[in-house]
């Protein structure tokens, strides 16, 4: 009997997380499209509303690598401390007509609503960073909570508006796999990066525009998904980010590839790529190698 009873509650269980599942992707919309200049450099499938297939398929993953054969990427940026860069980024994105997805923090939603207002209205795409962006190892379960919801309301006070999606990235890149299934259950999947242009650093860090250019073709393979920076660090005003993000998109082309948005992975509809197994090999295809993200010692925002 009670061997019964346990496998009944296990039952209604997976339902119940089923039907959240299904009600908090109903609840998401993503923009139905880039506008019709931005399609050009976009994925030949655009991005649509987010249902429970397309948002599970990313579940239980880091997802480095978007798992596909085609010759793509995906380009991002994280904000947690200012704005310095914004402007140019922005302005560069829009000029080569290539989408990206912004992952921010609650605190930086809150001190730039009109940068998150900005990167809404030229249709890119917004995640979310945390709230604070603290070191998740060393919060409660219910603190990482705290920090996903209230960066979710920070955005969305901010005018995130349709650009919103159910993207999360940890602070600093830190996952493990209990982490991963917690937002998971919180109804966001996790979308971490191939590799960081480390651009973050500045000059003083021993960066420069070339050195952040190269880490970014040495990534180049079918789904890398490439980690920049819109801000610099406290004190500091130079983005190389910014500054490297011309080349970077320029020898994006001159090798072949083109740049998608990561909300075509927002839809069970058959799309353009699919994310990565588990461990986020970086594995291009059938017969290509694979090989493994390490980490470095540098840990970027």
């Amino acid at each position: 009997m009670k061997t019964r009873s346990a496998a009944a509650r296990r039952l209604v269980s997976r339902r119940l997380l089923r039907m959240a599942i299904a009600l908090f992707a109903a609840l998401w919309v993503v923009v139905p499209g880039p506008p019709a200049a931005t399609a050009k450099a976009c994925a030949r499938c655009p991005a649509a509303t987010v249902d429970e297939g397309g948002l599970r398929a990313l579940f239980g993953s880091e997802n480095r690598v978007i798992r596909t054969r085609e010759r793509v990427v995906a380009v991002t940026f994280n904000a947690a401390w200012n704005d310095a860069g914004v402007d140019r980024v922005l302005a560069e994105l829009a000029r080569r007509h290539a989408p990206a997805t912004f992952f921010l923090t609650g605190d930086f939603a809150d001190r730039y609503p009109q940068v998150v207002k900005r990167i809404a209205a030229a249709g890119h795409g917004l995640g979310n960073h945390s709230h604070s962006h603290p070191y998740f190892k060393d919060l409660t379960a219910a603190g990482r909570r705290r920090e996903v919801w209230a960066a979710d309301r920070s955005l969305r006070a901010a005018g995130a508006g349709e650009a919103l999606t159910p993207l999360f990235r940890f602070p600093y890149s830190e996952t493990t796999p209990a982490q991963i299934r917690e937002v998971n259950g919180l109804g966001f999947a996790d979308v971490e990066f191939t590799t960081d242009t480390n651009g973050w650093k500045g000059t003083k860090g021993g960066m420069t525009v070339e050195r952040a250019v190269a880490r970014a073709l040495d990534a180049l393979r079918p789904g890398a998904i490439l980690q920049m920076h819109v801000g610099a660090r406290e004190g500091h005003t130079e983005v190389i980010d910014a500054q490297a993000l011309p080349q970077i998109l320029d020898a994006i082309t001159v090798h072949g590839y083109r740049v998608i948005d990561l909300r075509t992975l927002l839809t069970s509809r058959p799309t353009c790529s699919r994310p990565a197994d588990k461990g986020a090999s970086l594995a291009g295809g059938a017969g290509t190698p694979t090989r493994r993200v390490h980490r470095r010692a540098a840990r970027p925002r």
